[in-house]
């Protein structure tokens, strides 16, 4: 079984397309036969699916995910395992014993959060994720 981790180095990530690194997974009998870490490609939860899929992936593990980066890798064929938390290599281990199932964590198109609009202050306040948090381009929501 051939599972991908969105992570921060050994932590899963609380976001998929917004994720440092993916640690991809295989695991035979219950054991890792086969792991390495790459550094995410491009932050944009469109393509990262087809970046999986290109893998070999057949799981994703993430913290949350957003509908659309879901949908994308349903088409792909790949499961998705959300609501995760933890060392990304104990929650591949899990899943393949049968022990982590998703909690079915969505991330949404807004939420409330601190940010620098670049003019001396900061704001605090409700709005979609166009400004993409500093990474990518903010389009893992469906709008």
């Amino acid at each position: 079984m051939k599972i991908a981790v969105a992570s921060s180095k050994e932590m899963v990530s609380e976001h998929f397309g917004h994720c440092e690194d993916l640690n991809f997974f295989e695991i035979m009998d219950g054991k890792v036969v086969d792991e390495k870490m790459l550094a995410n490609p491009n932050h944009d939860c469109k393509s990262l699916p087809q970046f999986l899929k290109d893998n070999g992936m057949e799981v994703l593990i993430t913290g949350g995910i957003g509908k659309g980066a879901m949908d994308r890798c349903l088409a792909q064929g790949i499961e998705v395992i959300s609501g995760a938390k933890g060392e990304a290599k104990n929650a591949a281990i899990e899943f393949s014993n049968g022990n982590l199932k998703s909690t079915g964590e969505m991330c949404q198109g807004g939420h409330n959060h601190e940010h620098d609009h670049g003019h001396g202050h900061k704001h605090n306040h409700k709005h979609a994720h166009k400004h993409g948090h500093g990474k990518g381009n903010g389009n893992c929501h469906s709008h």
